[in-house]
């Protein structure tokens, strides 16, 4: 599954940064054109994701992932391999949308790894699954830059559906689907219905704020992403420009690289909670300074930071879902995590257009530090009120005793 993940991510992370030069490449248009288009062909593919996450999961927890990851990765390779082939914005649009309904390879990959992983290391071995993606998200920009800079944009997105299929081939042959005894516990094995795992969701106010959050989180993560190649342009000239891209954007992979397995295994440790806040804050603190860059290394530097605070936010977020789910609805509670994550990607990329073609790029960054703030603060004010405070009540009642 690590293989898998990395040619999944370096396959879409090597065409994400130059998607925006791809529109330009399309005739004469105007910046503003430009920028709300790479907007709203950024956020297509999440709102059919946004539709298709549960069902994908639901139909995982009845049948298995396997088959499920075999369809999303071949899905994906085909309407990567015709966007080679799009002369307009509307044909891009249209491969995008398809695209977003046998999206989520690796969010249902993190699924499958979950439900075979005792709860206790669920963090560890969630980060350690997701260095599989980020080390793909960390060479894909770079690769994907030089492959358009040497063959032009058409040719890349054909080169690159050839390792998205191979993705594809790694699951059907390289991966046995097994059911593993993790629980003694008969909740975990039970079947349950779309309403009692709704309602599950919802009595458990810690465990929902968590999913709630991950629009926001995703808003900020994504809302720089369909500018940042314009932005770099800006501070940096012409020269090289699908490179530099390409590394503004692998920065904050090799941040999330270094940090995301140590994050989830402290979540282990003292409780994933914690460092959900302690992570929500810092990235808000980091994003901030980006509004005021005047070149590329600033830049550079800022989103490698960006990647260490935010690296662990996904692997804790799970872990922490996989620890308050019985494990039979755990699939369709992660497929709801999903959506809410691509509801997320759906804003962000349109936010960030938006902002960046009526007030400039700097209100990107921060509007995005605020977002990353608010989310914080959403998140400590839940965790206290529902989970450190009855408990610690109960201790000094026990105590007094």
């Amino acid at each position: 599954m690590w293989f898998a993940n990395f040619f999944i991510a370096g396959s879409i992370t090597m065409v994400l940064p130059f998607i925006s030069l791809y529109i330009e490449s399309f005739g004469d248009f105007s910046d503003a054109y430009v920028q709300n288009w790479s907007g709203w062909i950024f956020a297509i593919t999440f709102v059919t994701a946004f539709i298709f996450s549960p069902i994908w999961g639901r139909i995982g927890d009845k049948y298995g992932r396997k088959k499920i990851l075999i369809i999303s990765a071949t899905g994906i390779g085909l309407s990567v391999l015709l966007m080679g082939f799009a002369t307009n914005v509307w044909q891009l649009f249209l491969l995008r949308f398809f695209m977003g309904i046998v999206t989520g390879f690796i969010p249902i990959s993190q699924a499958f790894i979950a439900t075979q992983t005792p709860k206790e290391v669920a963090g560890r071995v969630l980060g350690t699954l997701q260095t599989g993606s980020i080390t793909g998200t960390l060479m894909g920009p770079l690769l994907g830059g030089m492959l358009a800079d040497t063959l032009g944009y058409a040719t890349s997105f054909k080169m690159v559906s050839i390792t998205v299929f191979l993705s594809a081939f790694i699951v059907l042959f390289g991966i046995k689907e097994v059911k593993v005894k993790l629980s003694d516990d008969e909740k975990d094995y039970k079947s349950y219905t779309s309403k009692e795992v709704f309602l599950h969701i919802i009595r458990k106010p810690v465990l929902l704020v968590v999913m709630l959050i991950s629009v926001l989180v995703q808003v900020a993560h994504f809302s720089v992403q369909p500018i940042l190649s314009l932005f770099v342009a800006e501070i940096h000239g012409p020269a090289s420009i699908a490179f530099f891209s390409g590394l503004a954007f692998s920065a904050a992979g090799l941040g999330n690289l270094l940090m995301t397995r140590r994050w989830g295994r402290l979540g282990d440790r003292i409780g994933y909670i914690k460092i959900l806040i302690i992570l929500l804050f810092a990235a808000g603190i980091v994003y901030f300074p980006g509004a005021f860059v005047t070149n590329i290394w600033q830049l550079v530097i800022l989103r490698f930071l960006l990647g260490v605070s935010i690296g662990g936010i996904i692997p804790v977020r799970i872990a922490y879902i996989r620890q308050e789910a019985p494990l039979s609805m755990q699939g369709e509670v992660l497929g709801y995590n999903t959506s809410l994550r691509f509801f997320g990607n759906i804003i962000g990329p349109v936010l960030g257009g938006v902002l960046a073609g009526f007030f400039g790029f700097s209100s990107v960054f921060i509007v995005t530090s605020a977002l990353l703030i608010i989310s914080g603060i959403i998140m400590l004010v839940t965790w206290y009120k529902y989970e450190y405070a009855p408990k610690h009540t109960r201790s000094l009642t026990a105590h007094q005793r």
